[in-house]
């Protein structure tokens, strides 16, 4: 397909008029026109816009196939997408489920050292696991900064109606969990530790769909992943990871001071949810300027 027939193929899809186009590039209408119908061509810092505005690369704009290009997933970005979302909601889920055998242990009187060590090796794998796949999440953006809308409405109205069941599968789980833990003050009071492992392992399960679902659910979001991977949101990316890395490094320095220090094993765990928290809101605030 020549540029001509990619930009009224763009323009058709995302439903927009000459007018509306021209206007959102500051160019006249007849400029487009031109461009259309093969007379002219934009220039370069017009032709970045267009790619910018569609979601593509140049090479697809000037030479390629747009019709093909929306068809095909050629960077496997729904395939990576899915893994990375699974990997990391199985990590948060491996240090929740961490924290209930670590409740679990001190019920059944395993030393707090031991139940802390194995606490810590669950954090441990976790956070490896994190690392590893937001290095190979980087590596994926940074060799795919542009994604083109390849998904058609209607598998994204499909994952809409999975979507649905993911967030009340794990808001009912919590909900179970904490009614659980309401019946044991009245038939077990005897069982706080072992409710407690119960309720965080519910917990753990509930996250996991909470996570992978939203994940999963944003990976439809081409146009998201477009617009947060343009050069001014990395940049401000980069400057706040050292924060997170703060963030954690103190987070893990009160956790052993805790256990070793005072033997808090059983509950000094607790100091990475508000670190957690702490990096989602720094991201929030660093993605929302």
């Amino acid at each position: 397909m020549s540029f001509s027939e990619n930009l009224q193929f763009f323009r058709a899809t995302h439903g927009l008029t000459q007018e509306q186009l021209a206007e959102g590039l500051d160019v006249s209408r007849q400029s487009v026109s031109k461009w259309e119908s093969g007379l002219s061509y934009p220039e370069m810092d017009t032709l970045l816009k267009l790619c910018d505005l569609f979601g593509t690369d140049l090479d697809t704009l000037l030479r390629g196939s747009a019709e093909q290009s929306c068809a095909e997933d050629s960077a496997g970005y729904d395939r990576f997408m899915t893994r990375y979302a699974r990997q990391t909601a199985g990590a948060v889920t491996a240090i929740i489920l961490g924290a209930a055998l670590n409740v679990l242990l001190f019920a059944l009187g395993v030393p707090d050292e031991l139940s802390g060590a194995l606490f810590l090796t669950v954090i441990t794998a976790a956070v490896v696991v994190l690392v590893a796949s937001g290095l190979q999440y980087n590596f994926f953006c940074k060799r795919n900064p542009v994604i083109t809308d390849f998904y058609t409405q209607a598998q994204k109205d499909d994952f809409a109606q999975k979507y649905v069941w993911y967030i009340a599968g794990g808001v009912g789980a919590i909900l179970l969990g904490t009614v659980l833990m309401s019946l044991e003050h009245f038939f077990f009071p005897d069982c706080d530790e072992l409710f407690a492992a119960l309720f965080l392992a519910i917990v753990a399960g509930a996250v996991f769909f909470l996570v992978s679902g939203g994940m999963l659910h944003g990976k439809y979001d081409v146009e998201r992943y477009n617009r947060v991977h343009s050069p001014a949101y990395l940049a401000r990316q980069r400057k706040a990871m050292p924060l997170y890395g703060g963030i954690f490094i103190i987070a893990t320095a009160v956790f052993l001071w805790l256990g070793i220090a005072k033997g808090f094993w059983n509950w000094c765990w607790l100091v990475y949810l508000p670190a957690v928290v702490l990096c989602a809101t720094v991201k929030l605030r660093v993605g929302i300027k």
